[in-house]
């Protein structure tokens, strides 16, 4: 697919003509935030997951590995399979490839906001170093599977729910389309870096692991399709998209939003709060890279009322005043939320809600808290909203 071709694609998932009635300026909003985060950037070389490995890996040096969050050594059986500690994360698993990829998150979407706003090449060619490192670069790209992710020691090597993991990628792919336009990456470049993701989207809708996922009742089963439709918009995988855009009208949307528009699913964890907003998140994500004006999942419902509108309805007041939250407070990082939930912001410009708007202004944009940085995988709305 030429640079041409590429540009001509729909662009679906943005704001219709005439819908953002908002005032909401975001590059006014975003404009020192961004420039701050991405000059510091210019400083950072790349870093891939072949700069660290772990003995409990089961892959080899180009495969990423993570361990399962939940889960600890058993007191009663050193040595033995792990045991599960819902909610309660282990500081000693291995974590350096979910940072790796976490930071080249952070990292490529400010730099290609940077590019947008000042139409400086210096920071496109910046997030084009690592795009090479990562997915073009024989020595330092990482393998596009997640065979290994979310591993417990003694029991599993690798789980499907462990392709969550590359929900920081869903940006990324973002961050690569708007970079299409600038001129730091060759066309060559440009074919290898979506042929990584095509090869991945082959995988994550192909092998065991990624229809596990799929299939997942809960926020997995929702980033699954929203890593799949960005991913598929990305490669121009229009088969894809089609099929996202029909999963959310028939299995996620009847599935996880209960009557009120809660998710029952996340409420019954021991992070109730933080998994709602997670997967609030990246329903919201859904609509915004799906939605075209003839299909629009923004104002879809289903016979009995329940949509997406309902679902950011019944989480808004407990975004606004976490005090009214009525159920338990989650076991870690409570007081760590609520941030600048894409949600707000896509459902206000895209419902004219602007209590939405008003709000998602208010909240905080950054955390320093790395459970709160895994966890708010939309950081540069730019990229999403124009």
């Amino acid at each position: 697919m030429n640079r041409r071709t590429f540009l001509s694609l729909p662009l679906v998932g943005l704001i219709f003509p005439g819908q953002d009635r908002s005032g909401v300026n975001l590059a006014a909003i975003e404009r020192t935030r961004v420039l701050r985060a991405a000059t510091s950037y210019l400083k950072e070389a790349p870093l891939t997951i072949t700069g660290s490995s772990s003995p409990r890996s089961a892959g080899g040096r180009h495969d990423f590995f993570s361990e399962a969050d939940y889960w600890w050594p058993d007191p009663a059986s050193p040595g033995g399979p792990y045991i599960q500690r819902d909610g309660m994360t282990n500081p000693d698993n291995f974590v350096a490839h979910r940072r790796a990829m976490v930071r080249l998150s952070l990292q490529v979407p400010a730099l290609a906001a940077a590019w947008q706003i000042t139409r400086e090449e210096r920071y496109a060619d910046h997030a084009a170093r690592h795009l090479r490192a990562w997915f073009v670069d024989a020595a330092t790209r990482m393998n596009p599977h997640l065979l290994y992710s979310q591993a417990i020691q003694g029991r599993v090597t690798g789980r499907g729910v462990g392709v969550i993991d590359t929900v920081h990628l869903v940006e990324v792919a973002r961050a690569c389309a708007q970079l299409a336009e600038s001129k730091a990456l060759t066309a060559a470049d440009h074919s290898a870096v979506r042929e990584w993701f095509s090869q991945y989207l082959t995988w994550m809708t192909t092998h065991a692991y990624g229809i596990e996922e799929r299939e997942a009742k809960n926020n997995h089963g929702t980033c699954w399709v929203m890593q799949v439709a960005e991913f598929a918009r990305y490669v121009g995988r229009d088969d894809l998209t089609e099929y996202c855009r029909n999963r959310y009208k028939t299995v996620l949307l009847p599935n996880q939003v209960a009557a009120d528009g809660s998710f029952p699913e996340e409420l019954r964890r021991t992070k109730p709060y933080g998994y709602s907003l997670f997967n609030l998140d990246a329903m919201t994500t859904v609509c915004q890279i799906v939605s075209t004006r003839a299909d629009n999942l923004w104002t879809y419902e289903l016979p009995d009322g329940r949509g997406i509108r309902k679902a950011v309805a019944f989480l808004f007041p407990y975004i606004e005043n976490k005090k009214l939250w009525p159920h338990q407070p989650d076991v870690m990082y409570h007081d760590e939320w609520p941030m600048r939930h894409p949600s707000l912001l896509f459902a206000g410009v895209a419902l004219g809600e602007q209590k939405y708007l008003d709000l998602w202004k208010r909240l905080p944009a950054d955390s320093n808290v790395e459970e709160v940085i895994r966890n708010f995988f939309v950081r540069q709305p730019l990229l999403w909203v124009s």
